[in-house]
């Protein structure tokens, strides 16, 4: 059985985060980022870690070149969606609203921060009123 979302590993997350911010890339690259100067194990370690996420359509393998390359199934929005959700799930009763207020005040966020959460703000708004009283 495929493992959900949240259930990928720490150094899976590194390798989809290679692929979020790089594009498609081979188990040589993705080695040489997740472990710097690793060596032959961990190239083996990676090409575990892909086969896994492989297998869970997490990646895509191109094997129509000699260095197979690795493409990011999954969306990164998608998956923080999802890992947010389960820990709403576990520590919240579902609600997303303690997690949310944590965060921001954690972090002291920056004026476009502040503007991107006002902007969202408004846009949800907007969508829930009947198309009458929309602006």
């Amino acid at each position: 059985m495929a493992r959900t979302p949240q259930d990928v590993t720490d150094k899976e997350l590194a390798i989809l985060q290679v692929l979020w911010d790089e594009g498609p890339a081979t188990i040589r690259r993705l080695t040489e980022v997740v472990y710097p100067g690793g060596g032959t194990s961990k190239y083996a370690t990676v090409q575990k870690l892909l086969e896994r996420l492989e297998a869970d359509a997490y990646v895509r393998r191109d094997r129509s070149a000699a260095a197979h390359t690795f493409t990011a199934l999954v969306d990164r929005g998608a998956l923080i969606g999802r890992r947010l959700q389960a820990v709403a799930e576990q520590l919240c009763g579902g609600s997303l609203t303690p997690l949310l207020t944590h965060l921001v005040r954690a972090k002291r966020l920056s004026a476009r921060e502040r503007q991107e959460l006002r902007s969202l703000i408004d846009e949800l708004e907007q969508a829930r009123k009947p198309r009458g009283e929309r602006r």
